[in-house]
């Protein structure tokens, strides 16, 4: 590695997103304190060893899904956890509710019978079979043009954000583009 990487480098991209991490966590705020100073020094004193620039964020969450689950033993609240039991263990609703204001827009930039097929079903919560009566398309028909919109509306999310999945598939976290957002 040519660059080496310091503190001072990273830790204002990836403060803030380490603290929700933790505050989605840890239900006191200054545990979240406490645990995102420990995760700074361990950062500190591993940084050096990090191989590679590209697995910097991943090495960091690990870090702190570690520091969790530390804190968690020494409080002996969960003395038999598992780093991978937490890490996978809850969606990410926040994560979630900040990609919500850009729905309505990317489905107003669909082609109107698109926006209306979604809106009906995933806004509404409409059945799809009800909606295919009251449009008098075969019901077939109206959960494949379903699924195609809903593939539109992701590639619209993901002309605007790289989206980072989590292992079951759930969108983790996410990173606009500026170039190609428009802060929907």
């Amino acid at each position: 590695m040519t660059d080496a990487l310091s503190l001072n480098d990273i830790w204002p991209q990836y403060q803030s997103r380490l603290r929700a991490f933790l505050r989605k966590r840890l239900a006191n705020a200054a545990d979240v304190d406490d645990v995102l100073q420990e995760i700074s020094i361990k950062v500190l004193n591993g940084l050096p060893t990090l191989a590679e620039h590209s697995k910097l964020q991943p090495w960091l969450f690990q870090t702190a899904q570690h520091a969790v689950v530390d804190h968690y033993r020494r409080s002996k609240k969960g003395s038999d956890l598992h780093p991978d039991d937490l890490w996978y263990g809850a969606e990410e609703p926040e994560v979630r509710r900040e990609l919500e204001h850009c729905i309505e827009p990317f489905i107003d930039a669909l082609p109107a019978e698109t926006a209306q097929l979604l809106r009906a079903v995933d806004l509404e919560g409409q059945a799809q079979k009800s909606v295919a009566a009251d449009l008098g398309l075969p019901y077939s028909t109206l959960k494949s043009r379903v699924q195609q919109g809903r593939t539109e509306l992701r590639k619209l999310y993901e002309n605007c954000c790289t989206l980072r999945r989590d292992s079951r598939g759930l969108i983790a976290d996410y990173d606009p583009k500026p170039e190609t957002c428009k802060k929907c």
